[in-house]
């Protein structure tokens, strides 16, 4: 069974994020997205956590294998030991199913240098996030942010989730990003190895982010055995899947997704079909440059300016396709053989609104028209990934129809993003504003 999942959001309570991410909207908005499981985010902070007991109820587990499993006669350990999704108390249904997840901030020393990355976790039920809470709260401030930053060491982490539940599942978030990633330019690793160490083997997966897409990390061989996973990281209800991972799973449940992630297939057949990806350039962190001084450069133009900003004369903030290039042993346009597909997609309220000529995606008209085509069509996953064309004339501009149509066949110019300005995505050129506009088919 598809199932489209988002591992990576936010809640309220982090900082710089929408007061709107509740459970509740968190919900809604997967049903209008096509999202079928989706990240509670922040479920350190003790009020997030809070709500996630209250709110949310456990989906009833999937008979455990046959025969029981060797910690019990009667497979009590077993249950014990399974891991659970979760659904709103007050839903209609459980098509939206959540993973208990959050994202922690490291900041430490190792090897003379300050690192600071940001990590990923998957935990498998709420009594081994209660443990977790109360471990970090005794040492750490946890109360601050719901994405707390935390001065301890990578394997540090890994060794007390470990210890605590054996299927935590822990990767690195948006690996390349400059300041805050497991081989960003400004404070990360060479290495997962330099990184984690002994715990090199409980690493299972890593984050492309937004800036990169699974095709640069096939450069890297040291990846080859991880699994790619891309999601949001959203910090508000539109931008919920805006990258995430499409599973075909035969039995919905954690323990499923878990063994998918770990051994990329899993003995019922299940895998991750393909990522559902920015296209990298919008992230904003692709190139290198300096925002302030307007300075946007190619890897082969900071090199020729040998890292340094022209205008200002200090270091230029080095983006993920010139660190991909650093830590690479393969050449651009490597394909690696049985890895997992990607597509790439412009979310369609974006679509709306470019084939209307409106700068903004929130603005009246193009919510009008996106909750138009939603209600006639479908989520909004189906209509970018397989409604026919054909299909939606009747039920939308024409300008829409063909903005889909465009970015299905990568037929778009991105003006890249650097310094932390996301990159422009644009899918017509100004001349074609006014076909856009015709009215629909009757």
């Amino acid at each position: 069974m598809r199932q489209i999942v988002d591992l990576h959001i936010h809640s309220r309570y982090s900082r710089a994020c929408s007061k709107n991410l509740t459970l509740e909207n968190i919900d809604k908005a997967c049903r209008t997205k096509g999202v079928d499981i989706i990240a509670t985010g922040d479920f350190t902070f003790p009020d997030w956590f809070e709500a996630i007991e209250d709110e949310l109820i456990s989906l009833p587990l999937p008979p455990a294998p046959s025969p029981p499993s060797p910690l019990s006669e009667t497979g009590e350990g077993e249950k014990k030991d399974r891991g659970e999704l979760y659904t709103l108390k007050s839903a209609e249904d459980d098509k939206v199913k959540f993973v208990l997840a959050t994202e922690l901030a490291l900041i430490y020393k190792k090897g003379g240098k300050c690192r600071r990355i940001h990590i990923c976790l998957l935990a498998p039920n709420i009594e081994a996030v209660r443990e977790l809470n109360k471990y970090l709260d005794k040492r750490y401030n946890i109360r601050s942010d719901g994405r707390p930053i935390l001065g301890m060491g990578a394997e540090k982490l890994l060794e007390i989730c470990l210890k605590i539940h054996p299927k935590f599942l822990i990767f690195p978030a948006h690996i390349w990003t400059p300041w805050f990633a497991v081989f960003g330019s400004k404070s990360g690793f060479d290495s997962m190895e330099e990184c984690f160490g002994k715990y090199t083997k409980d690493i299972y997966a890593y984050e492309t982010g937004l800036s990169s897409d699974p095709e640069m990390n096939w450069r890297v061989s040291e990846l080859d055995k991880l699994t790619v996973l891309s999601n949001s990281d959203a910090h508000s209800l539109p931008n919920i899947a805006r990258e995430a991972n499409v599973f075909d799973l035969k039995v919905i449940s954690y323990d499923e997704l878990y063994k998918v992630i770990r051994d990329k297939k899993t003995k019922a057949g299940s895998f991750l079909d393909y990522t559902i990806e920015f296209y990298p350039e919008e992230g904003m962190y692709h190139l290198d440059g300096h925002r302030d001084c307007g300075v946007c450069f190619t890897p082969e133009e900071t090199k020729k300016h040998k890292g340094i900003c022209p205008k200002c004369k200090k270091p230029l903030v080095i983006g993920v396709e010139y660190r991909v290039d650093e830590l690479s042993d393969r050449p651009k346009g490597f394909k690696l053989k049985g890895a997992s597909g990607f597509k790439k997609l412009v979310e369609l309220d974006k679509i709306i609104a470019e084939a209307l000529g409106i700068k903004s995606r929130a603005s009246k008209k193009v919510q009008i028209e996106y909750q138009n085509l939603i209600k006639q069509a479908g989520p909004e996953m189906e209509i970018l990934l397989d409604k026919d064309l054909n299909s939606l004339r009747d039920l939308t501009l024409p300008g829409v129809v063909e903005g889909i149509k465009r970015v299905r066949a990568g037929n778009v110019i991105v003006k890249p993003g650097f310094d932390g300005q996301y990159g422009v995505v644009k899918i017509f050129k100004d001349e074609e504003r006014e076909i856009n506009k015709q009215p629909k088919l009757i």
